[in-house]
């Protein structure tokens, strides 16, 4: 375990300024805190926040940072508190260490929400000061050259989100050397055998090239000095995890890469990068495809290089890499590079952004519209985890988007009013689909149509998560807007009924007594289900009393579905905003009128039938299965059909009306043995019509309730097994 004197000399090594007095007083505090507290290891567990501090003192971070890594789980695991860290150290260096804090006593449902909420906190944290993430970094770093002392059983999900989140954004704020350790740990974790089957044949691979690097490296050198540029040629082998990337996204073997090794060519000025990209290329020749400049178009993390594949030495195939030195030392520390971050003592808040902390806080902001924490963690992920594509606007603007992205993508990227009214797309002036994936350089014009609204179907093409959040509350705003108009029907309804006079001027002034804040808010409501309609007329005319018996009656002949007094009948529709699953149940009262939900006449609908609804402005929705042919009647009304889905309890089954013709022979006793079948298979006959079709055969229309549509397969086979019956077909309206 590192000495007190060893890490003030790691820290004097670049900051001959450290405040020693605060460092011993840092280490000896933690010390203490953590007494005889042991890692999975068996090592004392205050040699982890050391080793986090060592891992930053590589990236030559200020003191405050230092002493944050030495006090990061001082809250979180003794019982040290921010009060005690505020007197004895800073109020800054108090404020890295809460940000460093798990929330501890989270009441939530599942796994994935506590930790979308962990890392939401941890995000906002990071907004304030960025030196948190930097903290955080070295602490999952540690924590995943540790992993083996981990248990089994949590091994796994700690790799996983370390792949999924820390990865990414170590990459996102230019610390790709950080990143790349992070996903070969990950990956050994996740895929042993994939690992050890890569990194066996890079091994093979290093013993029978071993001359070939070299040879690359002074053939390169060479070839530059001879034009009088001083330049350092380096050549690496790739990372296993890089290389399995490329092998899934590329779909080839491992024997068909041929850019198995980089080389990195180090000059001083932009004009000898250039210099030598000319030397290269004229020397061999360029891999089309395979020329990208960052040094003129930085990356969103301020990651400068320019990559070039050319045909090299040997006839290999030789990626290069070209760059200055301090543009280097940004590709290498990333965010940790910019010496805002160095010589502050500890004292000197961030008065500056980098481009990669400046597009960090901007993704923090979008981030924090995600209704749910499952939203959220699924938006982090897609801001996270994508490499880019550049594409301009017509004017030239030049936007930055994730591979993959769609001229949806960036319309929404452009401005969200633009996505939300986007109807089709130019790219490189020509007319184009929505859904083509957009290639670097191309220029996309985005044509748009007043009171156009996105489709819900948008949310599984997209890629970003501003495009995905934008379109859910576009979609949940339609729903809603659909439910309120629907609720306002059944209010009005249930307001002339009570024999009232309706007026939304007096419906106003009741929004209080019903717990809602607007008109609409109680409209959408009772379209919904939430709220009775008999609710909504007492708050009104408190003097009501409720329907009276033939207004009951009166609904029931019109076939309205009727449950007993307690019960509920469930279908799911998507894109209600309260649900992080994007299915949200709908209880169904028809007769009490909180939500009018009727079955199809002549056919209804069971559980296993694919099913839509119609909304009927004044009537409530009606359920057809896909199948019912009086769907036709409204293709021309898209606007009013529900994508509804059922959501039955298995452990409380309830009968469905459906109805069945069968053409008997008529003799006596037929009947009974229909009966008989439907009964021995436990479906209960509701209604029965009976006509003489000739002299030798019956047609029963029967209406029966069953179970689901196994149930009522089950029926029909058995029914087709008695030799009294002709035929049996199902109706299906």
């Amino acid at each position: 375990m590192m000495r007190q004197y060893e890490l003030v000399e790691r820290v004097r090594r670049y900051n001959p300024n450290t405040d020693e007095a605060l460092l011993d007083r840092a280490y000896v505090y933690a010390m203490r805190a953590h007494g005889t507290q042991k890692r999975a290891s068996g090592d004392p567990y205050f040699s982890h926040p050391l080793e986090v501090a060592a891992i930053l003192t590589d990236l030559k971070l200020d003191d405050a940072t230092i002493v944050a890594a030495l006090l990061h789980d001082t809250i979180e695991d003794t019982d040290a508190t921010r009060e005690e860290i505020d007197r004895i150290f800073s109020p800054q260096i108090g404020a890295l260490v809460e940000g460093l804090t798990k929330i501890k006593k989270l009441d939530l449902v599942s796994k994935q929400a506590k930790q979308a909420e962990n890392l939401r906190k941890l995000l906002l944290a990071i907004a304030d000061d960025v030196r948190v993430l930097l903290v955080k970094l070295a602490d999952r770093l540690h924590n995943m050259r540790t992993l083996k002392w981990v248990p089994e059983e949590k091994r796994s999900r700690v790799a996983q989100e370390t792949l999924d989140i820390y990865a990414p954004l170590a990459g996102r704020m230019g610390m790709h050397d950080m990143r790349e350790e992070l996903e070969d740990l990950s990956f050994r974790q996740l895929s042993p055998e994939a690992y050890d089957s890569i990194l066996g044949r890079l091994q093979a691979l290093k013993e029978n090239n071993g001359e070939l690097v070299a040879a690359i490296e002074r053939e390169l050198s060479d070839a530059i000095a001879q034009k009088g540029i001083e330049a350092v040629v380096t050549g690496r082998q790739k990372r296993p995890h890089s290389i399995w990337r490329k092998m899934e996204r590329k779909s080839v073997a491992f024997e068909q890469l041929s850019d198995i090794y980089g080389f990195r060519i180090l000059v001083d000025t932009v004009e000898a990068c250039y210099a030598v990209l000319g030397v290269v290329h004229t020397k061999w020749p360029l891999v089309p495809g395979r020329f990208k400049d960052y040094v003129s178009t930085p990356k969103q993390n301020d990651y400068r290089s320019i990559h070039t594949t050319v045909v090299g030495p040997g006839r290999q195939r030789v990626e290069l890499q070209i760059r200055t030195r301090q543009m280097h030392e940004i590709a290498e520390y990333g965010i940790a590079a910019h010496a805002l971050y160095k010589d502050t003592g500890g004292s000197d808040p961030l008065t500056r952004d980098s481009n990669a902390y400046a597009w960090l806080r901007r993704t923090i902001e979008l981030l924090a519209e995600g209704s749910s924490p499952e939203e959220f963690l699924e938006h982090t992920k897609l801001e996270l985890f994508h490499d880019q594509v550049f594409c301009f606007t017509p004017k030239g603007r030049l936007i930055t988007l994730p591979r993959r992205a769609t001229p949806i993508d960036f319309a929404y990227a452009v401005h969200t009013g633009v996505g939300d009214r986007a109807v089709g797309a130019k790219i490189n002036g020509k007319i184009s689909p929505l859904v083509s994936e957009l290639q670097n350089g191309d220029e996309v014009e985005i044509i748009t149509a007043s009171g156009q609204t996105p489709p819900a179907a948008w949310e599984s093409i997209v890629v970003t998560g501003k495009a995905r959040a934008a379109i859910r509350r576009a979609t949940r705003a339609a729903v809603r807007s659909q439910y309120a108009g629907l609720g306002k029907k059944i209010v009005e309804r249930a307001i002339v009924r009570a024999g009232k006079v309706f007026s939304e001027e007096k419906l106003a002034t009741s929004v209080g007594r019903l717990a809602r804040t607007s008109l609409e808010d109680v409209y959408a409501a009772v379209g919904r289900g939430e709220m009775r309609s008999d609710d909504v007329v007492k708050a009104v005319h408190p003097e009501w009393t409720g329907p009276r018996p033939e207004e009951r009656a009166a609904l029931k002949g019109e076939g309205w579905f009727e449950l007993e007094q307690g019960q509920s009948l469930k279908f799911k529709i998507p894109g209600i905003e309260s649900d992080p699953d994007p299915l949200t149940a709908i209880p169904i009262r028809g007769i009490n009128r909180e939500l009018p939900v009727r079955f199809a006449p002549n056919g209804g609908a069971v559980p296993g039938d694919r099913i839509v609804g119609i909304l009927s402005p004044g009537e409530g929705i009606t359920i057809y299965p896909i199948q019912s042919p009086a769907l036709q009647d409204f293709e021309e009304e898209p606007e009013r059909w529900l994508d509804v889905r059922w959501d039955v309890e298995e452990d409380d089954p309830q009968r469905f009306p459906v109805q069945i013709v069968v053409v008997a022979t008529n003799e006596p006793g037929s009947l009974a043995q229909i009966a008989q079948v439907i009964g021995e298979r436990d479906g209960n006959i509701e209604n029965l019509r009976m006509s003489s079709r000739s002299a030798d055969f019956t047609r029963m229309v029967i209406d029966i309730g069953v179970y689901d549509l196994r149930h009522l397969n089950g029926i029909l086979t058995d029914l087709r097994a008695r030799p009294v019956v002709s035929s049996v077909e199902r109706v299906n309206g």
